[in-house]
């Protein structure tokens, strides 16, 4: 895993723009507007229900920007007095995320967060000079300039945006991009028409339930539960974000630690983060050989 003690992250969402996108991968292109268009607000129909299958993991997009350093700031721009926007209240102030509220707009597909969320960003970074990665959350075009400015000052920039919904000039602007739905612990939709309406499938390294984080709605996970959860996504941050077999034992303990402070291994009754690891050899392969214990998840060797 790369080692990014020193580097200190912002992360800016635009809200609605990852919400919409997600929503119009799952239910079909520009289903969004069309099906609030014919909410009654009573909730008989099918908005909502397609809403809740399309709702987007807060928790898998802090844990990733979490995998660059040092989380500074992180902050989501939207109309918090839409009901949509609303029902994310609970997994965004469980993740530390500030709310910034935007005026409702005329015509709702354009929500107008871009321009607010580039004058605070280029702000940030002549506020915090030691500013050294800019997580953009959204993929549109409009965020190019932006992301062109942030390497200009030095910034390494990182795009999310929902596959099919994102700019490619955007991408080709930041140092990295990556879609939402490879993110570990997201469900990835297949793009076949199909399957319009059809519920997420998982595929790959994303089919193992201990790879979902806890919704912040539902009671309380077990302890150890949300441990396991939250080890499962950070071998494979790991793994996806350095491409390599084995991670040493302290660069998974330092990522699970950025993504769940509260994380410790001692309040779990374990005297080290090696007894923590070995008690999940249903999960993990360890590599002790060596003073630099190393670690895997089972089953991801070539």
């Amino acid at each position: 895993m790369t080692d990014s003690q020193d580097s200190r992250v912002a992360v800016y969402f635009d809200f609605d723009n990852i919400v919409i996108s997600r929503y119009d991968q799952v239910n079909g292109r520009n289903s969004y507007q069309r099906d609030r268009a014919r909410d009654t607000g009573t909730g008989a129909g099918d908005f909502a229900e397609k809403l809740t299958r399309a709702t987007v993991d807060v928790g898998a997009i802090v844990d990733f920007a979490s995998s660059f350093g040092t989380l500074v700031l992180t902050r989501a721009y939207a109309d918090w007095s839409s009901e949509v926007n609303a029902n994310y209240r609970g997994q965004l102030v469980g993740r530390a995320v500030d709310l910034v509220q935007l005026f409702p707009a005329a015509a709702y597909g354009k929500n107008g967060a871009d321009i607010r969320l580039a004058v605070d960003a280029v702000e940030d970074m002549f506020r915090l000079p030691d500013l050294t990665h800019v997580v953009i959350v959204g993929g549109d075009s409009d965020y190019i300039a932006l992301a062109q400015r942030c390497k200009r000052l030095g910034r390494y920039v990182v795009g999310i945006g929902v596959a099919g919904s994102s700019s490619r000039s955007l991408a080709a602007a930041c140092d990295e991009f990556v879609t939402y739905d490879a993110l570990p612990g997201v469900p990835v939709f297949e793009p076949d028409e199909s399957q319009v309406g059809a519920e997420p499938k998982k595929r790959g390294r994303r089919t193992k339930v201990h790879d979902t984080a806890p919704d912040d709605t539902e009671d309380e996970p077990d302890p150890l539960d949300a441990a396991t959860a939250l080890l499962t996504r950070a071998l494979r941050i790991g793994l996806e974000r350095d491409d390599v077999d084995w991670l040493h034992n302290s660069a998974v303990k330092a990522q699970m630690k950025r993504m769940d402070p509260s994380f410790s291994e001692k309040s779990l009754g374990y005297k080290s983060f090696s007894e923590f690891l070995r008690s999940h050899d249903d999960l993990v392969e360890l590599d002790e050989s060596s003073t630099a214990r190393r670690v895997r998840l089972r089953g991801e060797s070539p």
